[in-house]
């Protein structure tokens, strides 16, 4: 039984997209980012521009879709870094 390389990318895309949520979920609650580091987060985020940009382009949509939903969510957390900076 051969694996549809779509259905591969979509699964795989959903992982890495979603893997986000619990982070920005627990920095949310707790009102803290203090353990994460700002410099990952905005090269993470400008690698993500970069793959959203080359998904349109190529009018490859599962891979715009998902950098995008993976971009929001990334520049989330370092919204929140920044808006709770003053927490412990």
């Amino acid at each position: 039984m051969q694996l549809d390389s779509t259905l591969l990318g979509l699964v795989a895309a959903f992982c890495t997209t979603f893997a986000f949520v619990p982070q920005v979920i627990l920095i949310w609650r707790r009102r803290s980012a203090s353990g994460v580091s700002t410099g990952m987060y905005c090269v993470f985020c400008f690698g993500v521009l970069l793959w959203l940009i080359y998904g349109i382009s190529i009018q490859a949509w599962p891979i715009a879709i998902n950098n995008g939903i993976t971009l929001v969510l990334a520049c989330a957390v370092l919204v929140m870094k920044w808006a709770f900076r003053n927490n412990p």
